[in-house]
């Protein structure tokens, strides 16, 4: 079984996990209503993913 021969040190470590980062979500203009969508996702305004309609959106009434 494999045994570590020295204490890794809490810097070394600590340094490893320090690399980890969030990133903000790509976003783009939907083509069909041009709002603003996130990337490879179903348009949440109008319901088009790839010039084809994959949501049924019901109609406002004002």
């Amino acid at each position: 079984m494999a045994v570590p021969k020295r204490k890794v040190s809490k810097q070394r470590s600590n340094t490893r996990f320090a690399q980890w980062k969030a990133t903000a979500p790509a976003i783009a203009e939907c083509p069909h209503c041009h709002e603003m969508k996130q990337n490879h996702r179903v348009c949440k305004k109008c319901g088009y993913y790839d010039g084809e309609l994959i949501i049924a959106q019901a109609e406002k009434k004002d």
